[in-house]
């Protein structure tokens, strides 16, 4: 950034900070969400949920099958992504 062109881009910095920032964040909770440990570790509450009588067994098949589903979710999405910038 050149002294003359720093005055114009001063304004949208705090705008630029900001979008790298959500981009970390999405980042971030991606990774996380296509973690098989975290995952694993939903599933291991439900287990205990449904061993303790929290919840029925109709409870439990259904909260494991949506902890499922959204880890091959996140999982095609990343993959999807991982293609699409090949693409670019």
């Amino acid at each position: 950034m050149s002294l003359l062109t720093l005055p114009f881009r001063l304004p949208l910095l705090p705008l630029r900070a900001t979008i790298q920032l959500a981009q970390v964040i999405q980042e971030e909770a991606e990774r996380e969400l296509s973690d098989p440990a975290t995952v694993r570790r939903q599933l291991e509450d439900v287990e205990r949920a449904a061993a303790s009588g929290d919840i029925s067994g109709q409870e439990a098949a259904e909260l494991e099958k949506e902890a499922v589903a959204e880890y091959t979710q996140a999982r095609t999405d990343v993959a999807a992504a991982a293609d699409q910038d090949e693409v670019y």
